[in-house]
């Protein structure tokens, strides 16, 4: 694998901008109420200051975890219902206690602007779809007063802490507030996005056996809408615990008999009333993407999620009360619940319900253009795919709010990194971040007083001890290894929801490095103290005892203009050979043909090594991805092995089942 090397970086903050951001003010705070590391007020605007500066910080932030979350705690100013007897009692993993003894509400904190006479006009969430031409406004004083109503209506249902409920909603200002009212109560909240098919949902929301779903008639997406009537009928059969369904009425449709109208629960002018709860009591259930059995139930808490989200948001992206965030999303990604984080700060959060490509590739930039958003979130696939849209967005459209670029969901390639500075803007921060689910927020990702360079993640983030560590469990610098974090985490998961004795929550972390969390990504530690991610190491080729990460290929093949997407599998053969075929989707007009092909080849021996070049390539017609758009790869390594397709995969889990039953009879024809 090849690590991108460069001295000078793609962009530097300038020094006043740095010396104004959340991150400088509050480490002169915390050294001085907390013991961090002292450091000037004002930034010199040199790399290796500002390196050095941030390093110390860190270092400081995951060797003294309980002052350093104490502090976050009192920066942000948290309303502790019950004030807590101790920061962290037991530093173990899994096993960590937090905050033990002290009661607070995630809603409450994400509502406080309503309050506040200065905030209560402004907007706390601007919505867009792919029907309107300006944002809708929903005023923090009108979102406070619609968890009122929903969280008093939910209640009178019989809804108490600890019951689950479901959202089956698309990225609406309504699903917010069912988040919300559901917080409030001290419920638990679950969603999954309308695309998703019937058993896929019910793969979810059956392992929780929600008291209410909370769900819509259908939604926009690509110009169309698409009818979900049906669907929501089957998950009402097939889910016995449903003792209330809410209809939300995207489309416009009446409410079935047995539910009762979003209008009707929304509608009376409630002031929220919001449970304590203790800091560990569920929040959410977010899931993996299942691609090989039922998708892990993963329980995060009020007060790990607050808390994180707080650090992240605040001092990671600068967000403030000033701010527009924007993040493209669906209900079933965990960015989703990470873009409710922006209300934890006082930004105002932009939400769009639709297709990032319709009417045309460039529509995301266009929501941002048009919403004003000063941090603009997407995937590392969106931005290639409008590179090689050949889109000119910086020349195209007013993006001059947009301060900060926001990409995950994959490693972003260096070409990447440089048609953003190329066509989007020359003074803008790519805040490349790499996290999960898992956690819900980034181990790894942007730090506004430090440079960008290409193709490199600018830090681990404070609190998160991250580190690169070979088979043996040492750290590694400048070598590729397993991404590990040693110290706990507050939003690490509480578990795993039925996960009786903790067996399935420990073996998905803690089994290869016990005491450690072992994330499944490979990665560089650089000595700068960047970050390269290589992919996921559950996919790792290994050819001529050279292990190799997956998304350096795809960053090579993926540039030339015939091929859209690919996908490389390295199988072990029973005579002990090694096959490695990469698949490659064309673009409308190319050919697979030996000059492509040699092409292909040689960039891939120039560019990373002899070892990286394939011993196939296969056109295919598509490929098979999770249903929040990753590409797969373990379940198409099984398939090629042989492996039968509904021992190889769940069903529910693929965007495309007809992708994948080309590769379980390319395996059966090798077996031949």
């Amino acid at each position: 694998m090849s690590t991108p090397t460069q001295d000078q970086p793609l962009w530097r903050p300038d020094p006043a901008r740095a010396a104004a951001t959340q991150i400088v003010a509050f480490q002169a705070w915390a050294a001085e109420h907390h013991g961090a590391p002292a450091a000037p007020l004002a930034p010199t605007g040199s790399d290796d200051e500002a390196a050095a500066r941030y390093a110390a910080l860190h270092a400081w932030s995951t060797e003294d975890l309980p002052r350093f979350w104490g502090a976050v705690t009192e920066w942000f100013d948290v309303r502790f219902a019950t004030e807590p007897e101790a920061v962290l009692t037991e530093q173990s993993m899994p096993g960590a206690r937090w905050f033990p003894g002290s009661r607070l509400n995630y809603a409450a904190e994400a509502l406080r602007r309503g309050e506040d006479d200065d905030y209560r006009d402004r907007p706390a969430i601007l919505h867009l779809d792919e029907t309107a031409e300006q944002p809708t406004a929903l005023s923090w004083a009108e979102l406070r007063r619609q968890v009122g109503s929903l969280s008093a209506a939910l209640r009178e249902q019989g809804i108490r802490p600890g019951d689950r409920v479901a959202g089956y909603l698309p990225n609406i200002p309504e699903a917010v507030v069912a988040l919300l009212a559901t917080a409030a109560v001290g419920a638990v909240w679950t969603s999954c996005a309308p695309d998703f098919g019937a058993r896929s949902v019910l793969d979810r929301f059956q392992q929780l056996e929600p008291v209410a779903l909370i769900a819509v008639d259908g939604y926009h997406y690509g110009g169309k809408d698409h009818d979900r009537r049906e669907v929501v009928a089957e998950l009402r059969r097939e889910l016995p615990s449903l003792q209330t369904v809410v209809h939300v009425p995207l489309l416009g449709t009446e409410a079935p008999a047995g539910t009762l109208p979003w209008a009707g629960l929304t509608a009376s002018d409630t002031e929220p009333v919001f449970e304590p709860v203790p800091f560990d009591h569920p929040l959410w259930v977010l899931y993996s993407s299942g691609t090989t059995g039922l998708p892990k139930a993963i329980v995060q808490s009020q007060g790990g999620i607050l808390v994180e989200h707080l650090k992240q948001a605040g001092l990671h992206l600068d967000l403030g009360p000033d701010d527009r965030f924007f993040w493209y999303t669906s209900t079933g990604w965990m960015m989703w619940n990470f873009l409710i984080a922006g209300l934890l700060v006082g930004s105002t959060i932009v939400t769009y319900d639709g297709s990032p490509g319709h009417p045309d590739t460039g529509a995301l930039w266009s929501v941002a253009a048009r919403t004003r958003a000063n941090v603009l979130g997407t995937s590392a696939a969106y931005v290639i795919a409008s590179r090689k849209a050949e889109l000119h967005p910086g020349r195209d459209l007013d993006l001059s709010a947009v301060r900060c670029i926001g990409t995950t969901g994959s490693p972003l390639p260096p070409d990447g990194f440089q048609w953003i500075y190329d066509e989007v803007k020359q003074d803008v921060w790519l805040a490349s971040v790499s996290g999960g689910t898992d956690v819900c927020s980034c181990f790894v990702g942007g730090v506004p007083t430090l440079p960008v360079y290409l193709g490199e993640i600018q830090a681990p983030c404070l609190g998160s001890a991250v580190e690169a560590w070979d088979v043996n469990g040492d750290p590694l610098t400048d070598q590729v290894g397993e991404l590990v974090v040693t110290r706990p985490l507050p939003s690490m998961p509480i578990g795993f929801w039925g996960d009786k004795d903790g067996s399935r929550y420990h073996d998905s972390y803690f089994d290869m490095y016990p005491g450690t969390w072992r994330h499944g990504d490979w990665i560089t530690v650089t000595s700068r103290g960047t970050v390269v991610i290589h992919g996921r190491s559950d996919s790792t080729l290994n050819r001529q005892g050279v292990r190799m990460g997956s998304s350096d290929i795809y960053e090579v093949v993926e540039r030339l203009p015939e091929i859209t997407e690919s996908l490389v599998i390295g199988l072990e053969e029973a005579e002990g050979g090694y096959w490695m075929p990469l698949f490659v989707v064309l673009a409308p007009g190319a050919a697979l043909d030996e000059d492509l092909i040699g092409r292909i080849r040689t960039s891939l021996r120039t560019e990373l090594s002899p070892r990286h070049v394939p011993d196939e390539v296969i056109a295919v017609t598509g490929l098979p991805h999770t249903l929040t758009g990753k590409r797969i790869e373990v379940p198409v390594k099984r398939l090629l092995a042989g492996t039968p397709l509904e021992q190889a995969v769940n069903p529910g889990s693929v965007d495309n089942l007809d992708h994948l039953r080309f590769f379980e009879q390319l395996g059966r024809d090798r077996r031949a």
